[in-house]
């Protein structure tokens, strides 16, 4: 968990917390330990989907560049 982490640029602490509440990236136990274990693959897949949630760095999520929904005249539809 430790290098999940820091590869994330997250404190092992964020990570853990996320992991107890299903919110951060897909994690399994592995070994007779049950050391929690992240694919690296997992943690890129994740962190493009948070790239892509967020409107910062998707344009198609930025209210300000949406175009307004047309309003239609109910009083001309008779």
């Amino acid at each position: 968990m430790q290098e999940a982490a820091a590869y994330l640029g997250l404190s092992p602490r964020t990570l853990y917390v996320w992991r107890h509440r299903r919110q951060g990236p897909p994690s399994f136990r592995m070994g007779a330990r049950g050391r929690v274990t992240y694919r690296l693959d997992a943690l890129d897949a994740w962190i493009r989907e948070q790239e892509l949630a967020d409107s910062r760095s998707n344009p198609a999520l930025d209210p300000v560049s949406a175009v307004p929904p047309r309003r239609v005249d109910h009083s001309a539809m008779a």
